[in-house]
């Protein structure tokens, strides 16, 4: 650790060593990688925004953790700016071509979800870039080029290679063309280790082009072309994306989904994301319960965390999809009395067993499919001294997405979040692949108010449809039993998207197991792929919260590392 804490202040001279001696600790940046928070930190103490700092951080973790994120995918933004709450939706969409069969073999046949991954026609018109110029038009400061500055640093001086991103490539990575593998390797090609430094001149390229010419250029003119001829002519699935379907990407302004959960407002991202209603489905269903006089070390507590999950993801498998192309009842499934009455099929004393859909308000009749999400995201969350806040999911889908870069950059793999067979039982899905169309997902970015309308806290995960699971737990954590966000990140999971469920494995929740079991719940022990950051105020001040799980880490803008206990992380734990 002290090598790789050398190495970022190389990379970053002017963040974490001058803002201990010169900046007072009011703005804090937490993410998925030290020099990414520096990165921001950096934009912070320049006089930027919370939405400044977190576009840097976003650039900089393309750079240091491409395997999750980066301008070649998507993400979602919940802010809380100049005392407004606002969202962005820069969900990848597909080619204007695709339609029900875009994932059909030659056989005619649905492919293989692990077949439909590599190449060119899972890759979804990207939509990150487009989602930060539309941000920084609302709550930028700074100007746009000074944003990149970091990550074109990082990229063009290189950066170390971590022991979890060299084992990650090694696990994961196996899809990887020829190409894209190349920009991972050691000296004289030989493999990657753990402590190789790590440059890419052709994404220090683009950054640098990107903040002369503008967000713009990424989905016009030669650029534009490039990553079109990238997916087209792939080896593997290739796709039929075209320079219009880039150039007229928007990325969009959605309205808030809010509930009150006890006296707190819990604020998140509405569909194409079905993290946010399922957060806030799971939090209502749970409310008639004292969770807080339960407490956590109570096996009753976690029976009725898994039942709430187990109706409120049901709900989300049959009705969440992209609004544009599916009527979503985001009112009915957030209506009181629904919500209640689902509540009421949950016992304090025995599992349910089934769990069936609910018919909320407004609902029309639908086919449920079970959702098959791919890990593959990273989450950050900014505060700066102004009070404004900023969460950002942001995804290349996949563990190094489709396999595919174009100039040093991953492309990402969403368009295989869609249910690739259209029609179940002779219904049409709601999450079917149609052109244009935003996949569904679960990523929850989420901010918290407290009774006199200040922020209590700003947290997101990563982890495909454990996000959503992550996210309440969290939130009992803090909001019920009044643990700090960063205990709460790090107290274990239970994960119960249906009949059956996991006990996160070397956890305190290895010893729920046998209380569940004898409430009838399918539950076994094993290890889960969970990464989260938040930030939150307490006592008058920004403090950070990093997964222990993950090499995250917050810093303030004093210049304080924050650094949690890393948990042992099992040689099997499925990517984040």
């Amino acid at each position: 650790m002290k090598k790789l804490l050398f190495a970022v202040a190389l990379a970053l001279p002017a963040t974490i060593a001058d803002a201990r001696k010169q900046a007072p600790a009011q703005g804090v940046v937490s993410a998925a990688d030290e020099r990414a928070a520096a990165a921001g930190i950096e934009i912070l103490r320049a006089g930027g925004s919370a939405t400044d700092a977190a576009i840097a951080t976003m650039l900089a973790l393309n750079v240091v953790e491409p395997q999750s994120s980066g301008i070649g995918g998507g993400s979602f933004w919940v802010s809380h700016s100049g005392g407004k709450l606002s969202t962005v939706d820069a969900r990848e969409t597909a080619p204007a071509a695709a339609d029900g069969r875009w994932f059909f073999g030659p056989d005619g046949k649905p492919l293989n979800r692990r077949d439909a991954v590599p190449g060119g026609r899972s890759v979804g018109v990207p939509g990150a870039l487009r989602g930060m110029a539309l941000a920084h038009r609302q709550g930028g400061r700074l100007p746009w080029a000074r944003l990149f500055q970091p990550a074109i640093r990082l990229a063009r001086d290189g950066w170390v290679a971590t022991p979890r991103f060299v084992g990650g490539l090694n696990s994961y990575g196996r899809h990887l063309t020829t190409e894209t593998r190349a920009l991972y390797t050691g000296p004289g090609g030989q493999p990657l280790k753990a402590g190789d430094r790590l440059r890419n001149p052709a994404q220090a390229a683009l950054f640098q082009r990107l903040a002369r010419q503008g967000g713009d250029s990424f989905y016009v003119g030669p650029q534009a072309a490039k990553l079109v001829r990238a997916v087209n002519t792939a080896e593997r699935n290739p796709s039929r994306m075209t320079t219009g379907d880039l150039a007229t990407y928007a990325a969009k302004s959605r309205t808030p989904v809010c509930v009150t959960y006890r006296t707190y407002k819990v604020c998140g991202m509405g569909p194409p994301s079905s993290g946010g209603l399922t957060v806030l489905m799971i939090l209502k269903q749970l409310e008639r319960f004292d969770m807080a006089a339960l407490g956590r070390a109570n096996p009753t507590s976690w029976h009725l965390f898994a039942e709430s999950s187990r109706l409120a993801y049901a709900d989300r498998d049959l009705y969440i999809a992209d609004p544009d192309y599916v009527s979503v009842p985001v009112a009915g499934l957030l209506d009181p009395t629904y919500l209640r009455q689902r509540s009421a099929l949950i016992s304090p004393d025995k599992a349910i067993g089934s769990y069936a859909p609910g018919t909320p308000p407004g609902a029309q009749p639908r086919v449920r499919v079970a959702a098959a999400e791919t890990p593959g995201t990273t989450s950050l969350a900014v505060a700066d001294a102004r009070g404004n806040v900023v969460h950002v999911t942001t995804t290349v889908e996949g563990v190094f997405g489709s396999g595919l870069a174009v100039d040093g950059t991953i492309l990402n793999n969403e368009l295989t979040d869609f249910d690739l067979a259209p029609e179940k039982n002779g219904a049409l899905v709601a999450n079917r692949v149609e052109g244009g169309k935003r996949p569904r997902s679960s990523m929850a970015p989420t901010i918290v108010y407290n009774p006199d309308g200040s922020v209590r806290l700003s947290i997101g995960a990563a982890g495909g449809p454990t996000i959503i699971a992550q996210i309440a737990k969290a939130l009992v954590g803090v909001l019920d039993w009044r643990m700090s966000a960063q205990d709460a990140i790090a107290m274990g999971l239970i994960f119960a998207p249906g009949e059956n469920a996991v006990a996160e494995q070397g956890t305190e929740l290895d010893a729920m197991v046998p209380g569940l079991r004898a409430r009838g719940h399918k539950i076994v022990s094993a290890p889960l792929g969970l990464k989260a950051n938040a930030v939150e105020r307490v006592g008058g001040r920004w403090i950070g919260a990093a997964d222990p799980r993950s090499e995250g880490v917050s810093i303030d803008l004093a210049g304080r590392v924050t650094t949690p206990a890393r948990a042992v992380r099992p040689d099997n734990a499925p990517p984040e």
